[in-house]
């Protein structure tokens, strides 16, 4: 073989080796950039700590549900009052925040128009998902959820506890107003004109049944029940309650306790429920099922918009000076 031929392999061989290095060194670039990034990723979720007192400031005003001098929310976020008001000066400048007669803090334009855009395109029942998921896993009951349908007060969601209660109730099964908690639940808190054109059609609902006057020994719908005293003190005291039970009712052997879930305006948009045997379910409305229930749909009604009126009012007076 020729020398210089020899020599024009052992070059091209070299010149493969090095083009066969040129990946290795491309890879290692990618991976110094990618570990660069995930730093910097991770240096930008620590997040600036200005914002984060800002943040606390606005979550104690939420919490709070009503207008608050500076010393009471700087309090509130634990933080001194000199500390706050730089943060509370800047939030009222870009009009998250602003400041009624008497000095108090409360949403501002800007914070409102956010407010509404998330109210917009909130989906109540896609919201609830994972508390209806938390729920049924921190209690070991099944749980129902149901909105107001055309039909009557209606399942949209069943999530299964561990051991499956064998129950007529599937999503899309439209329950009684008067027979089932769910559907009381409900009743207690529709305007009486709605429950007027809900009621007639009882019969035709899970657990609904035509009622017999005793009196003329003539059948009636359940419609009647709305004029009635014992129907309409129900609905007083589940609205008094917050919550309502029913025991071995509709289904024998099975007990359930309901809740409602507000929305902005102030309007049911869901009614919850637990579910579970009743021999090893504790339904009484001062049982754990039942406080555990109410503080997931408070927290559902809160995360909807929905305001106490009656408690914002008691704290307002409460923050009143020379009280």
């Amino acid at each position: 073989m020729p020398p210089n031929a020899a020599h024009g392999d052992a070059t091209r061989g070299g010149a493969a080796t090095t083009a066969r290095k040129k990946p290795r060194a491309g890879i290692d670039e990618t991976a110094k950039v990618v570990a660069t990034a995930e730093t910097v990723e991770t240096r930008q979720q620590r997040g600036i700590q200005s914002l984060d007192n800002t943040g606390e400031l606005l979550a104690a005003l939420v919490a709070a549900n009503t207008p608050l001098t500076l010393r009471d929310l700087a309090a509130a976020a634990g933080m001194p009052p000199a500390k706050a008001f730089p943060h509370l000066v800047s939030l009222q400048k870009i009009g998250l925040l602003s400041r009624d007669s008497a000095g108090r803090f409360e949403a501002g334009p800007l914070g409102l128009e956010l407010g509404l855009i998330a109210l917009a395109r909130l989906s109540p029942p896609r919201e609830a998902e994972a508390e209806i998921v938390a729920l049924a896993a921190s209690t070991g009951m099944s749980v129902a959820m149901a909105v107001l349908g055309p039909l009557g007060p209606t399942v949209v969601r069943l999530e299964e506890s561990p051991r499956p209660l064998h129950v007529s109730l599937r999503p899309g099964t439209v329950m009684s107003l008067v027979n089932t908690a769910i559907g009381r639940v409900f009743a207690a808190y529709l305007d009486d004109d709605v429950l007027a054109q809900l009621l007639p059609q009882d019969d035709l609902r899970l657990a609904g049944e035509v009622v017999t006057n005793a009196a003329t020994d003539t059948a009636t719908t359940t419609a009647a029940l709305q004029t009635t005293p014992h129907y309409t003190e129900v609905l007083t005291q589940i609205r008094t309650n917050g919550a309502d039970t029913a025991i071995d009712k509709p289904i024998p052997g099975i007990s359930t306790v309901a809740a409602p879930v507000f929305d902005h305006t102030g309007s049911v948009c869901l009614v919850v429920a637990l579910m579970g045997p009743s021999g090893a379910f504790d339904a009484a409305l001062t049982g754990n099922p039942a406080h555990t229930l109410c503080a997931a749909t408070q927290r559902l009604s809160r995360r909807f918009g929905y305001i106490d009126m009656q408690a914002a009012r008691e704290a307002s007076v409460r923050e009143q000076p020379g009280e």
